[in-house]
């Protein structure tokens, strides 16, 4: 044996015994079934324990959990978020892409505008200015063995 908590060991004399009695089997007895009103207060029930007390109350259903849904580890919204940045991202590449095209090809077309400009402004200064020999500036126009008859030339 171990001492209590004295220290001390019990002593034998002073520990009673109890035996557990046993309980007679219980005898099956159908518990009463009640029939629940529709819509309504559900009647109330009686049932006769084997002891002989007698149990009253409500026959209630079990409660039915409704299943829950599983969940996906990422909400749509967030997808459907991620997914409009990326399209943002890649027309907003586009669009840079797109404008600096377009700066390219005004600058080109400006500087063949130009170059025309130069070389028909050259032209023109050539046919204008050009090294003929010719002092002035008017027609000069040569004349052999024409004639003038009633106003009409004859060449």
């Amino acid at each position: 044996m171990y001492p209590d908590h004295t220290g001390h060991a019990p002593d034998q004399r002073s520990v009673e015994v109890h035996q557990p009695t046993p309980l007679p089997p219980a005898v099956a007895i159908p518990a009463p079934v009640v029939a629940v009103q529709p819509g309504g207060v559900p009647a109330v029930a009686s049932i006769v324990l084997p002891d002989g007390r007698v149990v009253t109350g409500y026959a209630i259903n079990p409660i039915q959990h409704e299943p829950v849904a599983v969940k996906p580890a990422v909400s749509r919204a967030a997808v459907n978020v991620a997914l409009g940045g990326i399209g943002f991202l890649a027309v907003c590449g586009g669009l840079i892409l797109l404008t600096s095209f377009i700066a390219a090809l005004t600058g080109f077309i400006t500087q063949l505008i130009t170059l025309a400009a130069v070389c028909f402004g050259g032209w023109i200064a050539v046919q204008i200015f050009g090294a003929s020999g010719h002092q002035g500036a008017g027609t000069t126009v040569n004349i052999r063995k024409a004639t003038f008859k009633r106003n009409h030339f004859h060449g």
